[in-house]
């Protein structure tokens, strides 16, 4: 895409499909979560460093007219959310409507231009989405609404003012994706650093072998996407949680479930598994982020029940 629109006359254009395309590397570095650093450094635009964001949600580097990313800080000012047909509500900055960030997500509406949705998971860390389109402006609200598109779908100059009919609905379903990948890593990013990036129960350390695991499962009305409850297991005592292979009791004392404490299959059983058996879990120093225990008791009982 970035090389069919290189020789018009586009700057920015251009711009926005080369951030695409650092954005589209930088996943593969990292995955879904990126540092600061890397965004912040951004990429040379003709000897233009162009930066991908700023200390401002709305940001447009130097090198643009328009805003280029909108960004949810993990602990900022603005209450950004989701709305009742699956698209994000987007804050103004401030209260002035003709505030150039917000004329300039204004103008960007008007132009069908896209942009990139910066959601911060922890401080220096932030889960990408993009295209992002401004497909609403709320005045009264003082919100923007923004879907989220497929990547494959980058609207060029050619390409305005032609109907789309399939573009709302799959706008809300890959809105509606990026919504729940969005809360599963701010879930897993804040259990993992609750828990200093190890296993609560083998010690390991290996951040790309660690998930976050549900003590209430999250299809449960209960399971909320907090650290307490949650716990930093790697992936196969996740696996064995999951599946009532392991337990933990509410006085954080790990248990194996008698069939497989009785089996004989090899070392893997023998270390991972059989020999965690009244093993105590490590759980976070502050004692809003360890694990609730009434939680733990009800995911216990499931587990003597299996």
């Amino acid at each position: 895409m970035v090389d069919s629109v290189m020789a018009s006359a586009d700057p920015d254009l251009r711009i926005r499909l080369l951030t695409f395309e650092l954005l589209g590397k930088l996943t593969l570095k990292y995955g879904d979560v990126l540092p600061f650093e890397s965004l912040r450094r951004g990429f040379d635009y003709e000897g233009i460093r162009v930066p991908l964001l700023g200390p401002q949600g709305i940001f447009k580097p130097k090198v643009l007219d328009l805003p280029l990313t909108i960004t949810t800080a993990p602990d900022g000012p603005y209450n950004d959310a989701f709305s009742k047909d699956g698209l994000l509500l987007y804050k103004y900055r401030g209260t002035d409507p003709n505030h150039r960030d917000n004329a300039g997500l204004r103008e960007l509406k008007r132009l069908r231009r896209p942009l990139v949705y910066l959601h911060g998971v922890l401080k220096g860390r932030y889960v990408a989405a993009w295209p992002v389109y401004v497909v609403e402006d709320n005045p009264a609200n003082l919100t923007f609404t923004v879907a989220v598109d497929d990547r494959t779908h980058v609207i060029i100059p050619e390409q305005v003012g032609i109907e789309d009919a399939s573009a709302e609905t799959r706008r809300r379903y890959v809105t509606s994706a990026v919504r729940v990948r969005l809360h599963q890593q701010t879930f897993r990013e804040r259990v993992l650093r609750a828990y200093r990036e190890q296993c609560a129960l083998c010690r390991l350390r290996h951040a790309e072998l660690l998930e976050a695991a549900h003590i209430i499962p999250d299809s449960d009305p209960d399971g909320e996407p907090v650290v307490s409850n949650g716990l930093s297991l790697c992936k196969l005592h996740h696996a064995a949680f999951d599946r009532n292979i392991l337990g933990i009791s509410p006085d954080y004392v790990a248990e194996i479930r008698l069939d497989v404490l009785e089996e004989a299959d090899g070392s893997m059983l023998k270390h991972g598994l059989q020999e965690m058996h009244g093993v105590r879990v490590y759980v976070p120093r502050r004692e809003d982020q360890r694990p609730n225990v009434e939680a733990l008791a009800r995911r216990y009982e499931r587990f003597r029940a299996a």
